[in-house]
Parts: structure tokens; sequence; C-alpha cells
């Protein structure tokens, strides 16, 4: 139930930025009224302007390296959000015995169930939607970005590579590349979880991919470019703070540890009977 409330919540979220981002087609300049328009969206411009500047003029190179920076601001939350993940793989077979004692679907069952899960939490020092802070975070990150480009002249007329950044990608290379990146992060993610299956976990892998390949299809092309560095940044934090090759080693190695205790206890057992 939870993770459908989560996918539903990211689902929203994207829904979100859609609704917002047509909510003013005004261009902003510093004198636009208004706490979003005159210190969000206008900053935001202002900030994509300067570092193109200072790259010849690329309003692409300046979009990659904003995008660089929000992504080492939000870094820390990133950690939280990792370190929060691994911590809820740790106590999933804490949470299935406790699923498996309390399998009624009662209200009074399924109170101590809840009241039960409250406790694990607590102990372990994990939130349950601490997965979502990210995307909460990064959500007006993308609104703003998409309003200044698409409220700012210069930024949606500029051009980088093949595409003019105001417009849709024509060729779809990154909208694709954008949603490939997205399963890889994703991939990425669940192969450090000790539970892989479930319809949940088939919905996030893909319907985030898909969704995001759908959106960038039709977004100005400067929002693909966001999606692209994010999640390639996203794939080298993932290997780099919650490597799933190493997470599995670790669960592989702790899993033989215990077979090889059990294996001693058994033989030892075995031993006293024959005394």
């Amino acid at each position: 139930m939870k993770k459908k409330k989560r996918l539903l919540g990211g689902a929203g979220l994207f829904t979100l930025v859609l609704f917002l981002a047509g909510c003013s087609t005004k261009p902003v300049t510093g004198s636009s009224t208004g706490f979003w328009d005159h210190y969000i969206i206008w900053n935001f411009s202002r900030a994509i302007v300067w570092l193109s500047n200072l790259f010849g003029g690329s309003y692409g190179i300046g979009i990659i390296v904003f995008t660089i920076i929000i992504r080492i601001i939000i870094l820390p939350l990133m950690q939280y959000q990792m370190n929060s993940s691994r911590k809820m793989m740790d106590i999933q077979p804490q949470m299935k015995a406790l699923q498996a004692k309390y399998s009624s679907r009662d209200v009074d069952t399924q109170q101590k169930l809840q009241g039960e899960m409250s406790k694990l939490y607590k102990d372990a020092g994990v939130h349950p939607f601490a997965s979502m802070l990210p995307l909460v975070v990064q959500m007006p990150v993308l609104i703003a970005l998409y309003q200044g480009i698409q409220r700012t002249s210069v930024l949606r007329s500029g051009t980088f590579l093949w595409m003019e950044l105001g417009k849709a990608d024509p060729y779809f290379i990154l909208p694709i590349l954008a949603a490939v990146l997205t399963f890889a992060t994703s991939k990425l993610t669940m192969m450090g979880q000790a539970q892989q299956t479930g319809i949940q976990n088939v919905l996030m892998l893909w319907g985030m991919p898909v969704m995001i390949l759908f959106m960038a299809l039709s977004l100005p092309s400067a929002l693909a470019v966001y999606w692209v560095v994010t999640n390639a940044f996203s794939v080298g934090q993932t290997l780099l703070l919650m490597n799933p090759f190493k997470l599995r080693a670790e669960r592989e190695a702790k899993e033989q540890k215990k077979r090889d205790l059990e294996r001693q206890l058994t033989k030892a057992r075995r031993g006293k009977k024959r005394k």
C-alpha cells in the first residue's frame, strides 16, 4: 500500500509540473513581481544566462552546469535518502514477519500491524516516505527551469547541438536517452534491494522511464537536457554511494556466514548425540 501511494505521489508531482508550468507565459524580467517570478524564475534565468556566458554563450552548457550545481547542492539530501533506503532493505525480514503475523485484514489487526511497523521504523531510524524527498525538492526546480526558459527570450531561442532549447528535440534523441538513464537509475537501485519482486517494482522500473519519455517528447529540449544530466548524475551517484554490486556481495557473504554457522551448529548437535 505504501509503495502504491509513493507511485501515485510521484505521478501526482509530475502532473503538478505540467499544471504549474503553464500557469504563466508572461516574460520574466528583473522588474517581475511576486515571490515566484521575481525571486525564483528570474534568478534561475539569470543564473543560467550568466553560466552560459562563462562558456562562450552556449545556453546548453549553461543548463548542464546549472543542473550539476543543483545536484551537488541536494547531494546531502540524496545521501540521506540512500541511507534510509539501505536501512529499509535491512529491516525487510522483520517487516515480512510482521505482515505474516498480522495477515488478517480486519481493522483491529491492521491497526496493530501499523503500530508495530511504526515502532520498527522508529527503532531502525528510518522514515517510509524518505524516498519521496528528492522528488519533492526537484519538482520546484523543474518547474522553475521550464518557466525560466519559456519566459526568457534568449533562452527560448537559444540553440544547443541540433536543438532549439525552447522546442522539443526534433530527432527524439535526448528524450530516449533521458528514459534510458532513468531506467538505469531505477534498475541499479532495485539491484541493491533484497526483495526485487512485485508489481510495484515493475511499475517503478518501467513506469518512470515511460513517463519521462513522453514528457520529454513534448516539452522543451532544455528539460530533456536537464533530465539526461540529472539521471546520468544519479547513475554515478548510485554506483558511488550505494553500489548494488557491493551490496549484493555483502549480502551474499552475510548469508554464507549464516549458512556456515548453521552447518557448524548442526554438526555440533550430531556430535553430542553420538556421544
